[in-house]
């Protein structure tokens, strides 16, 4: 006997505001369709500006999905399992850029990494310039993309439990062998969705990349920017690139749900 786990009785009135939202959703992406100029889509699309833009988004957006996973692992690994004074106050800073404002972010990079910022000054002395480079947006791009892996990573550590590790523990596993052979196999499909997410969130991060690295074709301006310039000047052009850039996303975010809903057992059989 198969018994389907989950709850499915949904009031009407619930569908009926869920459908107001998903039109709210999918009316303004239905308005752009309409609005794209499709037989010169293609010439749009491919302009030198354009391929230049895509290509250095999609190099700095995996760049920083790569530091992503350096940084937010550990952290995710000591906001899940650690306990110590201030844990609380370091889960808020790291969650901190999903409220913040973007150019805010970018504001507070400036002042830490700009010529005159509170380590840039020391990197200038070095002969490190990192505001207005390619190096900044990748910094940009990873200040706004951490949390959506740690938030993902913390999740899956929690709903996992330690029980797993502690076993491995009491057999003689070294803590990073317990790292390795347990707790990342256990968490991987969380870890492969966080990565995931924080690759579509950088593809589209905008304020804080102008604010802390600027709009220098082929070195900081990535396709936002590349859509925002080409909307002042040709409007189909921006259409165009907006609708390329929905389509990645759309198809990066169908990857991480798919994860997701592929870890997630639906059937128990009794």
């Amino acid at each position: 006997m198969i018994m389907r786990s989950g709850y499915h009785g949904i009031p009407r009135w619930i569908n009926v505001i869920a459908a107001v939202g998903g039109l709210l959703m999918v009316l303004p992406l239905a308005a752009m369709l309409l609005r794209v100029n499709w037989p010169q889509f293609i010439p749009l699309i491919t302009s030198d500006s354009s391929i230049a833009a895509l290509g250095l988004s999609l190099k700095t957006s995996a760049a920083s999905t790569v530091l992503c996973v350096v940084l937010g692992v550990p952290l995710a690994l000591v906001l899940a399992r650690g306990e110590f004074p201030g844990q609380r106050l370091l889960r808020s800073f790291v969650l901190l850029p999903l409220v913040l404002p973007p150019v805010v972010g970018g504001l507070a990079l400036l002042y830490t990494f700009g010529r005159q910022g509170l380590l840039g000054k020391s990197l200038e002395l070095a002969g490190i310039q990192i505001a207005f480079s390619t190096t900044a947006v990748v910094l940009a791009q990873t200040f706004v993309a951490l949390p959506f892996l740690v938030v993902s990573l913390e999740g899956a550590l929690r709903s996992a439990g330690s029980r797993y590790e502690a076993v491995a523990a009491t057999l003689g596993a070294r803590p990073t062998t317990v790292l390795r052979r347990v707790t990342l196999p256990l968490v991987l499909p969380g870890l492969a969705s966080g990565a995931v997410l924080s690759f579509a969130r950088s593809l589209g991060e905008f304020g804080a990349t102008l604010t802390f690295a600027g709009s220098l074709e082929g070195i900081t301006r990535t396709l936002p920017l590349e859509i925002y310039l080409q909307r002042e000047t040709d409007a189909d052009a921006a259409v165009a690139l907006s609708l390329v850039l929905v389509a990645v996303a759309v198809a990066v975010v169908g990857l991480s749900y798919g994860r997701r809903r592929s870890s997630t057992p639906v059937e128990v059989r009794a």
